[in-house]
């Protein structure tokens, strides 16, 4: 169930200044200028895209704690202190969702496969698992890092989207390299819409096996 919802608009990069380890997980220590005014104990923030829980609010910095399944799942598990991080806090009644309806929960790690000028915006070229192509289409959403972001293309490899220059200094996508990897959340969207068309297309399929040869058999009418 999503409990805290993000829109995919960076409100600024922090800095990673410490990381408490454990075999529970990890603490980041964050340091950033805007975002922890009026965080609280438990508030949520998306960190890279990942939500994430805060434990120690601050007027600085703030900690963020990471269970040990979004580690494994997603690109936190290879930040070091001075690593630079997308952050964004929850909605709250009455904001604005100028970007897409983001989760915060990674759907895969993807690999940041090219780069490459087009005018004034820049194309980023990403290596996709297959099994997550299907939810993605051209000029639908994704949340990359936790940046919203337009599909410019699709193929069987992967997917490209646009960056213009405010997106590249203002979040971290702007001097990613080739070969980064990168947090990935497709639109949660499609994923509600396959699951009620798959719900329906089983039931239509039971109501019709309700009524073949094999059930009549079986209850005693043939």
């Amino acid at each position: 169930m999503v409990k805290y919802l993000f829109t995919g608009l960076i409100e600024e990069q922090g800095i990673v200044r410490r990381i408490n380890s454990s075999t529970e997980g990890a603490g980041l220590v964050i340091g950033a200028e805007k975002v922890p005014a009026g965080l609280k104990e438990g508030d949520s923030i998306a960190v890279n895209g990942p939500c994430l829980t805060v434990t120690e609010p601050g007027k600085e910095s703030f900690t963020a704690w990471v269970m040990p399944e979004t580690l494994e799942k997603s690109n936190l598990k290879e930040l070091t202190t001075g690593h630079r991080v997308n952050l964004e806090r929850s909605l709250t009644l009455g904001s604005r969702l100028g970007g897409h309806i983001v989760s915060g929960h990674v759907d895969a790690v993807v690999t940041l496969s090219g780069r490459q000028q087009q005018g004034g915006a820049e194309i980023l070229f990403f290596r996709t698992p297959p099994e997550l192509l299907r939810y993605i289409v051209p000029k639908g959403s994704v949340a990359l890092d936790g940046v919203s972001l337009t599909v410019v293309d699709v193929d069987e490899n992967g997917f490209s989207v646009g960056i213009i220059p405010h997106t590249a200094g203002q979040t971290t996508l702007g001097f990613k390299k080739e070969g980064s990897l990168i947090n990935l959340e497709v639109d949660m969207i499609g994923k509600y819409v396959e699951k009620i068309l798959a719900t329906r297309m089983e039931g239509e399929k039971e109501q019709n096996q309700g009524i073949s040869i094999s059930y009549l058999q079986e209850k005693g009418y043939l």
